[in-house]
């Protein structure tokens, strides 16, 4: 009975140590910090907010936005039509989404910094 007490006397004091925002805190979604898979739609927003602050810092010339826009209107009609499908979006039909949408987003990047002839 006394090893009882003091376990539960030990966990106190240890969760008494922890900061209360270790606990408030929800964890992140699988992988959104180190690469992993995102959801469709978070991803969809953010490489649409890439493109658009791409467009308003400059970095961006109206034709590459122009490219990289029609590129992604492509791929939201190909989710939805992955989606249409019989049994809807399957496993292989992610995997190539987010492959799709991984070399969108590359791609995004490198016309970003690509500096096209202006000096920052």
């Amino acid at each position: 009975m006394k090893k009882f007490a003091m376990l539960i006397a030990g966990l106190g004091i240890a969760a008494a140590a922890v900061p209360a925002t270790a606990f408030a805190a929800p964890a992140p979604a699988y992988g959104a910090m180190q690469g992993g898979w995102q959801n469709i739609n978070a991803r969809q927003a953010r490489i649409e907010a890439q493109i658009n602050q791409g467009i308003r810092s400059g970095a961006l010339s109206r034709r590459e936005a122009t490219q990289l826009r029609s590129e992604f209107n492509s791929l939201e009609r190909l989710e939805a039509q992955y989606r249409r499908s019989r049994p809807g979006l399957t496993l292989v039909e992610r995997r190539d989404l987010d492959r799709r949408f991984d070399a969108l987003s590359a791609k995004v990047r490198i016309q970003k910094n690509d500096r096209n002839g202006h000096r920052r």
